[in-house]
């Protein structure tokens, strides 16, 4: 009865005096191809909603396609969600795209900037290896999350980088130092509506960095790719679009959204299941395969070979975490930001 008595308030002392264990944001960068696509716009508005919870810390945002409002852009997102500060790196060796929402941040209501911002060009940004590696190097040891939801140019670019300034380490070093594992959004690893020589955007726009990322990427950091099934499965509801923005006047997710899709789409969201299983991978919305190793052919097809002690996985969702992923990625997606008045 004793030993029950010191159990039972040696247990009650546990629960009112030891506080349990918080776990710290994942500090994460995001290299995006913001220009096309309207995903990329979701992708980082989740990642701050996500940096709002203080389930991450965004270090830095590097864009890989070339445009010149690409820049202003994703600094206007940043200043919007209260962020204005973050690094922000561009591509000079990319492809050049075009783009049907990037012109909302030169939008004005009266005199002032509807989406403020400080950069003008995306020329007036850094380079982004420059960007990448003074981030990683101040970063702590095997900490630091990528996320690539566009082009490989700038990973490739870094893996292939000789010591600077920021750091001696050359950068294959620096990213086996620094970073923990990359989430990628690129690829088909099956057929896709019958096509089993699928051939996906973010691969077959920029073959030659896929290909130099894929093979040359160190073998010990883990890379987990969200091949085009994934997003396709999980479309974002356009009506989320139409009712779940309307606590401000104007919002530059669901306008940017509607410039590019319309109001009577609903998105595939392929670079937003590559944040949400980078920040949350243990939360259940995803399975992942078996390990294996990647490989991009010369006209951009994706292969994957399984291998025991292969560097790469990729995601696999059932229908069950299917409605998860869409729910989860909906409610991040819309949420005010923390400075919304």
């Amino acid at each position: 009865m004793k030993f029950r008595t010191r159990l039972l308030g040696t247990l009650i002392f546990t629960c009112l005096f030891v506080t349990p264990a918080i776990a710290q944001p994942v500090p994460v960068i995001f290299d995006t191809d913001i220009t096309g696509d309207v995903d990329d716009v979701l992708a980082l508005a989740m990642l701050h909603t996500l940096a709002d919870r203080h389930e991450c810390e965004i270090l830095a945002v590097t864009v890989s396609k070339i445009n010149p409002l690409a820049a202003p852009f994703v600094d206007a997102v940043n200043t919007f969600y209260g962020r204005p500060d973050i690094p922000i790196g561009v591509t000079r060796d990319a492809q050049k795209r075009d783009s049907k929402y990037l012109h909302l941040i030169q939008q004005r209501d009266g005199d002032e900037l509807r989406y403020p911002h400080d950069l003008t060009s995306s020329d007036a940004a850094p380079d982004a290896v420059a960007t990448l590696r003074q981030t990683l190097a101040a970063a702590e040891d095997h900490s630091v999350v990528l996320i690539q939801v566009g082009l490989a140019a700038n990973l490739a670019d870094l893996i292939e980088s000789a010591g600077d300034g920021h750091s001696d380490l050359s950068g294959i070093e620096l990213v086996r130092k620094k970073v923990k594992v990359v989430s990628v959004m690129a690829g088909a690893f099956a057929a896709i509506d019958g096509n089993d020589h699928f051939l996906e955007a973010n691969v077959r726009n920029g073959i030659d960095s896929m290909q130099r990322f894929a093979d040359r990427w160190p073998s010990d950091v883990p890379v987990v790719w969200s091949d085009f099934r994934i997003g396709i499965a999980a479309p974002y509801p356009r009506e989320s679009i139409a009712n779940d923005f309307r606590y401000r006047e104007h919002h530059i997710v669901p306008e940017s959204y509607l410039l590019h899709s319309g109001p009577n789409h609903d998105r595939p969201t392929w670079d937003l299941t590559s944040v949400l299983y980078a920040v949350r991978p243990h939360d259940g919305y995803f399975g992942l395969s078996d390990r294996g190793t990647v490989r991009v052919d010369d006209d951009g097809f994706t292969r994957f070979r399984p291998n025991q002690d292969g560097r790469d996985r990729y995601l696999i969702m059932t229908p069950i975490q299917t409605a998860r992923v869409i729910e989860a990625q909906r409610s991040l997606v819309s949420q005010p930001p923390r400075s919304a008045k």
